[in-house]
């Protein structure tokens, strides 16, 4: 019994949290804009440099995570490939779905370009230096950060997990958070891309 009460509150206190960094994700502009996004630099998975004006025209759907992730990363991911295989194929054409790495030191091109090939053929994956995450983390307002334990090669990144939706325009339009569906995901996109 003391093991259920001990669990019970340790997801007290993560709902609190959860809360507390949500609250602080969506901060609202005077003209009703999301403070969430903006420039960044990176690296796609075919080692050419690129920037959110890249994609410009098109609508983001940004996650950001890791390839050594054990379990959130993998969900979330197939919760997008779920709701890519419901579009059709001129609202797919309108999307780009964007894979950010919180863990640069050990994400290559490479082993992004094979992790998200495993989701959905046209998933970008993007890598960049700990300056450039840290500065994509920011603008995002993403919290990642190495687990406590572990070695330099096995250790686990602790982060949140939040779809973000940005326009055409490069703003911020919508969040989705953990544990969304690919039906709720599915409808939330057609909602916006048509």
């Amino acid at each position: 019994m003391k093991n259920k009460s001990s669990l019970l509150a340790l997801v007290a206190v993560l709902v609190v949290i959860g809360i507390a960094i949500g609250s602080r994700l969506l901060v609202w502009t005077s003209d009703g804009h999301a403070t969430i996004g903006g420039p960044f630099s990176m690296t796609d998975e075919n080692g050419q440099p690129v920037t959110e004006k890249t994609y410009a025209g098109r609508w983001m759907l940004i996650y950001f995570g890791y390839t050594y992730c054990p379990d959130v990363c993998p969900t979330a991911l197939g919760v997008v490939a779920g709701a890519l295989d419901g579009l059709s194929p001129s609202e797919r054409a309108k999307l780009v779905p964007i894979f950010i790495t919180v863990d640069p030191e050990r994400d290559t091109p490479e082993l992004m370009k094979n992790y998200t090939a495993a989701f959905a053929p046209d998933m970008v994956g993007l890598v960049g230096t700990a300056e450039q995450t840290n500065a994509a983390k920011k603008a995002f307002k993403v919290y990642a950060e190495k687990a406590k334990g572990g070695d330099a090669e096995s250790y686990t990144v602790d982060h949140s997990s939040i779809l973000y939706l940005m326009g055409p325009d490069g703003k911020f339009v919508q969040h989705f958070p953990h544990g969304v569906t690919s039906g709720e995901l599915l409808a939330g996109l057609q909602k916006h891309l048509h």
